[in-house]
């Protein structure tokens, strides 16, 4: 089975989580953390700064590792590292995704989650 690995930022403001709607691909639709694919080289930290440097035009800091989450799509198996991050500059602008939204610990189950990430917000829920 072929095997990803990808990095997802947990960015909280004013006790809420930033969730992004996938706007392409097979999963369009659905709801994630925003982040990507690790490029040969990077560090998860260097992999998920570039990914929203990209994606919405941010910076973060990446303060620590919440999670690392294994998951088995029917096509491949996904590890996902999880990294709590701070907003540091940028008004998070969609390049990439058709919508966002600031969710509050109550809201974490008013989206369609993809099902790695539906953990990790359940997680989110208990923790903040």
């Amino acid at each position: 089975m072929k095997r990803i690995e990808v990095v997802a930022a947990i960015i909280i403001r004013d006790g809420k989580v930033f969730a992004t709607q996938r706007g392409y691909g097979e999963f369009k639709d659905g709801w994630e953390f925003p982040g990507g694919k690790v490029e040969p080289g990077e560090t998860g930290e260097e992999a998920l700064m570039r990914e929203i440097r990209e994606e919405l035009d941010a910076e973060i800091r990446v303060d620590r590792l919440l999670e690392t989450v294994e998951y088995d799509y029917p096509k491949f198996h996904l590890t996902m590292h999880c990294f709590i991050c701070e907003l540091l500059s940028g008004k998070l602008v969609l390049k990439e995704h058709e919508a966002a939204r600031w969710l509050s610990r109550d809201e974490l189950n008013t989206v369609d989650w993809l099902p790695a990430d539906v953990g990790v917000a359940e997680m989110l829920k208990a923790r903040f």
